[in-house]
């Protein structure tokens, strides 16, 4: 990452807040007269240009302004940005929204709905898993000609039930084996401790050659059958707000951007990962090329996790890069404390 002096710093950042309010390219004369930057328009003409070759800024057609990259974005993020007040109102309203409810789904989907009404982006949730929960054992029972039902009997006092999916009928002794090597090997440790280290934990552990099947099932599943829910609701799920606040935003003005939010929002499986991937990391900013999935390029991700006891969940805002990030890192940061306060 170029350094920057301080004209290009102040520049930059006039750059980047005449693109998020207006959606325009920005010119140096607009900047000269909105800012004061006691800099000529040549100047600042000049330190664009210099910003352009290093990186941060780039204009579609020659005769245009010039738009913040993905790159001027982290660096306004992490260096130039001024966190903005949650308004009283705001915080009022936000809960207002929470209050009345009382399961944690509930909970969560108000909240990804009441942050896309206040930021104009797509509210975000993930149903909170018990990531911390220490396993105090577990049964398995045939339900079924291809299905086993594993019991897991937490130390909070949770029970939860989990349909594992097996080739044919498991023979009573071969399920009462592996019950006892899993309940050996993995009683006391916590949840994400054991989807991370099964496969090590169950090195040679089958007794004979049907154990092992089911034990190679349990292996490669771990991260399905370990991630258990806080709720009713299917583990890492995602909750969305109204995606059509989002949709109206100039980004998705044409028919193939607007798909590619359609795509993000109707297979939740690309947001699940990306936001597991979150889990116990506080506030986190994910913009555009710093994504893994190409599909969400065009998006920034904001997400605060929150945590108690057990619980562990993200929520945040999901939008086009241009965002106002000082005013959606302090709502989505608010809101995630809150979130924490009611499930208190």
């Amino acid at each position: 990452m170029a350094s920057l002096n301080e004209r290009e710093r102040q520049v930059l950042e006039a750059v980047i807040e005449t693109y998020v309010e207006t959606a325009e390219p920005a010119g140096s004369r607009t900047i000269a007269r909105r800012f004061g930057l006691a800099l000529s328009p040549a100047t600042i003409r000049n330190t664009m240009s210099a910003l352009e070759e290093k990186g941060y800024l780039y204009h579609p057609h020659t005769s245009a302004g010039r738009i913040p990259t993905d790159l001027a974005y982290r660096v306004y993020v992490n260096s130039l940005m001024r966190l903005a007040q949650v308004s009283a109102s705001d915080s009022h309203q936000i809960r207002e929204e929470l209050s009345d409810r009382s399961a944690v789904d509930q909970i969560l989907q108000r909240a990804a709905q009441v942050l896309g009404v206040l930021t104009k982006e797509l509210g975000v949730a993930v149903v909170p898993t018990l990531d911390e929960a220490v396993l105090e054992g577990l049964d398995l029972l045939q339900a079924g000609s291809d299905r086993l039902l594993l019991v897991l009997t937490l130390k909070s006092g949770a029970v939860r039930t989990i349909f594992v999916e097996v080739p044919a009928v498991m023979a009573p002794e071969v399920l009462g084996q592996v019950a006892l090597v899993l309940n050996e090997r993995l009683a006391g440790l916590r949840l994400r401790e054991i989807r991370a280290t099964l496969s090590e934990r169950l090195r040679d552990a089958a007794p004979d050659p049907d154990s092992s099947e089911l034990l190679n099932i349990f292996i490669q599943e771990a991260d399905d059958l370990f991630d258990v829910p806080a709720t009713g609701v299917a583990p890492g799920g995602v909750l969305l707000g109204s995606a059509q606040l989002l949709a109206g935003q100039p980004e998705f003005a044409t028919k193939e951007r607007l798909q590619g939010l359609m795509e993000v929002t109707e297979r939740r499986e690309i947001l699940r990962e990306a936001l597991a991937r979150r889990l116990g990391q506080g506030l986190t900013i994910t913009i555009g090329s710093e994504h893994e999935a190409a599909t969400l390029a065009p998006f920034t991700l904001v997400t605060a996790s929150y945590r108690l006891g057990p619980l562990a969940g993200v929520i945040g805002v999901m939008g086009p890069t241009r965002m106002p990030y000082d005013k959606i890192v302090a709502l989505v940061d608010h809101t995630s404390r809150l979130v924490g306060e009611l499930l208190e």
